[in-house]
């Protein structure tokens, strides 16, 4: 039957065209959503810093161009305001919940006046319990003591003896746990090029070398905290004592996952240090990244990894 639509009847060129133009609304539709499905497929970090007594600002630019060089991330900042009495706070309020993986970069050491309000403390306790991501960036576990939670979610920060246990790795690669109260608070002797040897086998290291050298390292000495559900992944020897003690950790919080490591240093003034041309330091850092996202890893070993006795440095600038 043919039919007859406003009194014109269709002709085999009028069909023909419509099939056209059919098919080139279907393909214009296809594409976007091609586009929207692989922007989306990107995992989304968000960075938070706004106060340190590292170079937070300079931290943040090489961090993201490190996770989006390696095109698995998108990546997104949120800046605090830096003082106490900046008026900023009332508005300052991070959607920690649109993203995948929250970086953090801050810590108060320095003025522990400085913290955030009580709602976004109580927001980054729900994101992380109910599945978030959260990366602990070398100082970031220097801060906010004060917060029980915080200290649940890091395992082991820089703290006082009697902040709590701190955490040693013996020969044969049992962990000795030493009470709150006994040995020093946390600290770090001089930057060496510390040798990394793999404890657990995890998704984050799956397939390094059993030891690989990174150069300039501050290893944390008695690094203190409530230490639940924590899961040590690597450690370096103190040059000094010869002790053992851990470089990454994870924690599982609630539905969550913590990953928290002394690597990555960047003082102020600093631009582009040997710490974070390390290969071996940029492949943990996507990595660990990808992991607190998907708890799985795709990002390949590259072949210049480095090993026990070499250090491999990236040409980026």
């Amino acid at each position: 039957m043919t039919h007859i639509v406003c009194g014109i009847k269709p002709t085999k060129n009028m069909k023909s065209l419509r099939n056209t133009i059919l098919y080139v609304l279907t393909l214009i539709l296809s594409t976007g959503n091609i586009s929207a499905a692989s922007k989306s497929d990107k995992i989304s970090v968000l960075i938070v810093d706004g106060f340190s007594n590292h170079g937070w600002k300079q931290t943040t630019k090489v961090v993201k161009s490190i996770l989006e060089t390696s095109g698995l991330f998108q990546v997104a900042v949120s800046t605090s305001p830096s003082t106490l009495e900046d008026d900023g706070w009332k508005d300052w309020d991070p959607e920690f919940g649109d993203f995948d993986v929250v970086l953090l970069n801050c810590n108060n050491i320095q003025n522990k006046e400085i913290r955030w309000p009580a709602g976004v403390e109580k927001k980054l306790e729900q994101y992380v319990s109910s599945g978030g991501g959260l990366y602990i960036l070398h100082s970031a576990n220097n801060s906010f003591a004060h917060w029980p939670e915080y200290n649940e979610m890091i395992g082991l920060g820089w703290r006082t003896p009697e902040e709590g246990k701190a955490v040693q790795v013996a020969e044969n690669g049992e962990l000795i746990t030493i009470p709150v109260g006994e040995g020093k608070a946390t600290y770090h002797g001089p930057r060496y090029d510390e040798v990394i040897y793999k404890l657990t086998e995890h998704p984050i290291n799956k397939n390094f070398p059993n030891a690989w050298k990174t150069p300039d390292m501050e290893l944390y000495k008695f690094a203190r905290g409530p230490a639940k559900n924590l899961t040590v992944l690597s450690y370096a020897k103190d040059e000094e004592t010869n002790i053992n003690w851990p470089v990454e950790w994870v924690v599982a919080y609630g539905k969550g996952r913590v990953y928290n490591s002394s690597m990555g240093h960047l003082w102020k003034g600093d631009v582009f240090p040997v710490s974070y041309k390390c290969v071996g330091f940029q492949t943990t850092m996507i990595r660990a990244t990808e992991w607190l996202a998907t708890g799985e890893t795709t990002y390949n070993v590259p072949a210049d990894f480095p090993t026990e006795y070499n250090i491999s440095l990236s040409d980026e600038d």
